[in-house]
Formats: C-alpha cells, sequence, structure tokens
C-alpha cells in the first residue's frame, strides 16, 4: 500500500516544513539549463531572482547546478558521432564550467549576491577530514553572505571518483550542511501513481511520508537527453535526505516564480516528509556517501546478530569474502541469498578476512600472526540497512 498522506494533511505538513526551513539545497538539472543555444539564460535568470528571493527572507541557500558538460558541447557546436568518451567529457565540462559561472555570476549580481564556486569529486566526501573540510568552508561561505555554487568536477572525475548524478551530489550536500530542505527543480511536475502519459487515469502524489519500494517502482527509469539521472535518482536522493532528516520537494524547474509558489503554499509537485528517526551524521555518511570496495557473506546467526541485536561483526559469522578492500574501507554485509544486510568499516584487509573467517576472535593472532581487534566490523561502524 502506497504511504502517502491526505491532500489537506499533505498541505499542512508542507507548509509547516517550509516555514521552519532555515537552510536550503536547491539542485537544477542540465535539462532546465541549457537549451539549443547553450545556457538558457532566461532559466537561470528566473533562478537566480528565487534563490535570491530565500536568500533575502533570512535563509541560507545552495544551488547544486549541472549544466557544464552541456554547456560545453554547445558552446563549440559539438555534433557526436557515436558515444562521448570520457575524455571529451572533461573537456566539455572544462569550456562550459566558466561559461556556466559567468551566466551565474551576471544573474546573481543582478539581485546584488556574491556567489561562490565549489566543485567537488566523491573523493572530497569520502575522505572524512575531508568531508568536515567541505562542511566548514560552506559555513564560512554562510557566514559571508555568500551564496555557494555547487557541482560535481566533471574535468578531473573518473568513474570511481564519480557521485553518479548531483541528484546524489545534492542530497549529500544537503545531509552534510544539515539542511532542512532539498528541492530538486527538473523538466517534470513531480511523481505520479502512473504514466500520465499512456495512463489517463494516473493522479499526482503531492505529499509522501515515506518512500517505499512501491514509491520507488513509481519512479519511472526515462532520462532527460540533457542530464543524466531519471526520476529513480530523485527518489533515491530524496531518501537519502529522509534519513538524515531532511524533507525533499521534486517539482518543475522550468515555472516562474516556483520557489516563491512552493514557500507562499501552492500544492504543486512531490513533496517527501523526513524520517521520524534521524540517522547519526558519521553512520549516515558510512551508508551513503562511501562507495562499498567488497562484500562479506555472512550465516543466519551472524545476520541475526548485527541486524536485530546490534551486535559487532565478528570472525566466526563470516562464510566468503569477495572483493579486494583494505583496512578501513567500506565493505557490505550481505546473507546467503546475496541480499544487503548492512554496511560498515573494516578492520582487516580482504586477505586477512580471508585466513580468518569461520574462526573465534581468539584465534586471530595465531592465524595471523596480529590482531589489531576482534571485530572484523565494530558496531560503531557498521550501519544496518
Amino acid at each position: 500500500m502506497t504511504i502517502q498522506v491526505q491532500k489537506d494533511e499533505g498541505l499542512y505538513y508542507r507548509q509547516t516544513l517550509f516555514d521552519k526551513a532555515k537552510r536550503v539545497v536547491v539542485k537544477v538539472g542540465s535539462a532546465i539549463l541549457t537549451d539549443r543555444d547553450g545556457m538558457n539564460r532566461e532559466v537561470i535568470r528566473n533562478l537566480a531572482r528565487e534563490i535570491s528571493f530565500l536568500h533575502n527572507s533570512g535563509r541560507e541557500v545552495i544551488l547544486v547546478t549541472s549544466g557544464a558538460v552541456a554547456a560545453g558541447k554547445k558552446k563549440i557546436a559539438f555534433i557526436p558521432h557515436g558515444e562521448i568518451s570520457l575524455r571529451e567529457k572533461q573537456a566539455f565540462a572544462a569550456i562550459g564550467q566558466s561559461c556556466l559561472m559567468q551566466t551565474y555570476e551576471e544573474a546573481f549580481s543582478q539581485h546584488k549576491k556574491n556567489i561562490a564556486q565549489i566543485l567537488l569529486t566523491h573523493s572530497d566526501l569520502a575522505d572524512r577530514d575531508r568531508y568536515l573540510n567541505v562542511r566548514n568552508t560552506i559555513m564560512t561561505l554562510f557566514r559571508f553572505g555568500v551564496i555557494p555554487i555547487i557541482n560535481e568536477n566533471d574535468t578531473v572525475s573518473v568513474e570511481e571518483l564519480r557521485f553518479g548524478d548531483n541528484d546524489t551530489l545534492g542530497a549529500l550536500i544537503t545531509n552534510l550542511i544539515e539542511a532542512d530542505m532539498f528541492i530538486c527543480l527538473t523538466d517534470v511536475v513531480g511523481l505520479y501513481n502512473g504514466n500520465p502519459q499512456t495512463d489517463p487515469a494516473a493522479r499526482p502524489i503531492y505529499t509522501i511520508a515515506e518512500i517505499t519500494p512501491e514509491i520507488e517502482n513509481m519512479a519511472a527509469s526515462i532520462k532527460s537527453d540533457a542530464g543524466t539521472g531519471g526520476m529513480q535518482s530523485k527518489i533515491r536522493a530524496a531518501k537519502m535526505v529522509a534519513a538524515g532528516g531532511g524533507s525533499s520537494f521534486i517539482g518543475p524547474g522550468r515555472e516562474e516564480n516556483i520557489l516563491q509558489s512552493l514557500f507562499g503554499g501552492e500544492l504543486v509537485g512531490t513533496f517527501f516528509l523526513p524520517r521520524k528517526e534521524k540517522m547519526q551524521s558519521r553512520k549516515h555518511w558510512i551508508s551513503y556517501v562511501l562507495k562499498p570496495k567488497g562484500s562479506l557473506v555472512l550465516d543466519d546467526g551472524a545476520c541475526l546478530a548485527i541486524a536485530r541485536q546490534g551486535r559487532s561483526l565478528l570472525p566466526s559469522g563470516i562464510r566468503a569474502v569477495e572483493g579486494d578492500f583494505g583496512v578501513g574501507d567500506s565493505v557490505r554485509c550481505v546473507d546467503k541469498n546475496n541480499t544487503v544486510v548492512a554496511v560498515g568499516l573494516i578492520n582487516y584487509n580482504a586477505h586477512d578476512v580471508g585466513q580468518i573467517q569461520g574462526c573465534r576472535s581468539d584465534q586471530i593472532f595465531d592465524i595471523l600472526g596480529f590482531k589489531d581487534s576482534d571485530e572484523v566490523i565494530h558496531r560503531d561502524n557498521l550501519v544496518v540497512l
């Protein structure tokens, strides 16, 4: 059964959270920002006016933007012949990023707003110290009254350094700075209970209390020609934000005065309520920011111990080791059916875990010649999924 709230009740919840929101992340994608001539300056001017409206209301605002690659391709009138290579994409980002920021600078200057550019790769957030440094930089910009504009650093990103899409980046930034709200402006009007293009009975869902598998299945996998994320990635982003205690919105980015309409109480788009129990910041980082480097197959007893009893993972419960990981890497814990039970930071490398799997903790020293910990993953570094 779809978990959502009635229209009147949903409007109350939405408006309460909009009124209370003091720190907001706005994400806008390439499909909104670009057109056949390159940057869609009319959309960017409207976006700058809307974000300035939020800023003038006393809120702290971050803009997470796409558009550099698309702007670069259109700036040099690139005509693709087959799939675009990584080198070409990086070059397009280098060409388009300056154009993108110049357009934003001109648009925000009309409202006497100062902006700052922050380019990130996944490794900037995967390293805990750098993760906190990014947060400190953003907080300092807030103190200066500056609006940070964040984009993935596509010029240097390779597959292992990528976020995947800017929906994910926006959600991670929302939780990084503990923002109250994540607003995803896109080329759709919101989530429907069916495909409105093929099902005349499909109706919009205005407010969702919990993102269930049924809600996730509603998300179409169709992607925009200019963007990298479809509705499924936006739902995943909203789920990440909800786990961190924030609310999310998905709605039409080309609609004039969209942010003023939202904060003014108009019922548009789809709104996602925060989870009742907020995940701890560090565990959220382990669960959503880090990319697992391998997997441990656990027996039924170990699955029960970590999932239901809050225990650490001991070597005796491990049945198989998959992947090549080092000490401190993120590793999945899966059951015999390969269902992910938990994810955590490992205390031993893959080779050593393979040596001690199935053994008691008091046998670790005799097998390895050293013992750094009784636990393969300590419960403080373990997130049950």
